[in-house]
């Protein structure tokens, strides 16, 4: 990170450093996940083929936004590749420390060059934390919702 961006960094609210702190911390731990065979990792995802609701609670919404933001700002500053499985494994981790639920999606499409690419994106309630952008340009093959609430497809 640049001077600059350790001024900007101190400069945010307490509570938005330490959601920050955070996110760094578990885009680490998602990142030494991924090193694991896939067919380990996805027994970390959740319930396979389930979803959580679409409704949150409004006063969560302002933490789930907030955790959203810390890991897409941080996920640019780390040594390490952070991009949609870590950064999606990062969100769900901080999301199931504060007992809210959420679905991991995985999807895959074609490349210009007709390669096979993946993508990941988690939602929590209607909010997309991760990778909701790019998620209309993929075909969902696999969900897992939070054990706690997730309902079947």
């Amino acid at each position: 990170m640049t001077a600059r961006g350790w001024i900007a960094f101190w400069r945010r609210p307490r509570e938005k450093r330490k959601l920050m702190l955070e996110a760094l911390v578990f885009l680490a731990w998602a990142r030494v996940m991924k090193l694991l065979p896939f067919s380990r990792l996805k027994l970390t995802f959740g319930q396979p083929m389930a979803e959580t609701a679409r409704v949150h609670d409004l006063a969560q919404e302002r933490l789930i936004r907030g955790i959203s933001e810390a890991v897409r700002v941080m996920s640019r500053h780390t040594l390490w590749e952070s991009q949609c499985l870590v950064q999606a494994l990062a969100a769900r981790r901080m999301l199931e420390r504060r007992h809210l639920d959420s679905t991991l999606y995985l999807g895959t499409a074609k490349d210009k060059m007709g390669n096979l690419i993946a993508h990941a994106w988690l939602r929590s309630g209607t909010i997309y934390l991760t990778g909701g952008q790019e998620r209309l340009l993929f075909t969902t093959v696999a969900c897992f919702g939070s054990e706690r609430e997730a309902v079947g497809k």
